[in-house]
């Protein structure tokens, strides 16, 4: 049986994110997404039977000395459960990366593998759960469970942090979920969230997006304009 490590236990005592991610990646705290991850990677979908998934949670990624970070939902099944990356290898990741680099924030537009030479510059990609939930939503307390790593991340990030970029409401209420167990005094009551809301918060200041799902992108919910003017805004604040 693998050993299940604890988030709650390991992670506040990483000295840097390296060491956080070579933990995160070997946990095993929530049996239901363990289950989940492993089984989409063992029956693989048509178009990557070829390749080996990664199956394991997916860790954050980028630039340690970030201004921004960008905390999206969960790695997605055939996408960053696939690549070991988060926001690679699907349609998703195909909008968040074109808006980073327009914005300044990538070195290139696409993002389809851990080795395509994509390099993040003053930001930090990571997500509210790590790993691949069935019908991409995980439960509360998987989120919780979860948690451990973000607030570790966060506090690592703190020296140039500036921005937090939530891509969907989950994204958002985590983070929120986050600062509070800092106990840093947020707004009261909790701004709704909402495409283009921006909130300041003793830690950073929080900016909403839609999340660039293909929900929101094939119904026009979310199109690249609006993307691009969350990072435009989110390059400014975290290089200011």
């Amino acid at each position: 049986m693998d050993h299940v490590v604890d988030p709650a236990t390991v992670a506040p005592t990483c000295s840097s994110l390296a060491e956080l991610n070579g933990h995160a990646v070997n946990c095993f705290a929530c049996p239901r997404l363990v289950a989940w991850r492993e089984l989409v990677a063992f029956e693989k979908r048509a178009s990557f039977v070829g390749e080996e998934y990664w199956g394991r949670p997916a860790p954050g990624f980028g630039d340690p000395r970030a201004g921004a970070v960008v905390v999206g939902l969960a790695p997605a099944a055939h996408g960053a459960n696939r690549t070991g990356r988060m926001f690679t290898g699907d349609r998703s990741g195909d909008w968040l990366y074109r808006a980073m680099y327009r914005a300044g924030f990538a070195n290139q537009p696409t993002s389809v593998s851990r080795d395509d030479g994509l390099e993040l510059t003053n930001a930090w990609i990571t997500a509210a759960a790590r790993c691949a939930p069935p019908a991409n939503k995980p439960t509360p307390d998987e989120l919780a469970t979860c948690r451990p790593w973000l607030l570790r991340e966060l506090e690592l990030l703190e020296p140039t942090l500036r921005v937090a970029v939530c891509l969907g409401q989950i994204g958002y209420h985590t983070l929120w979920n986050a600062l509070a167990a800092f106990g840093d005094q947020l707004p009261k009551p909790r701004p709704k969230f909402g495409h283009g809301v921006e909130v300041v918060t003793p830690r950073l200041t929080i900016l909403c997006s839609y999340h660039p799902s293909q929900q929101n992108t094939f119904t026009g919910k979310l199109t690249e304009p609006m993307l691009d003017g969350v990072f435009a805004r989110a390059w400014e604040l975290a290089s200011s």
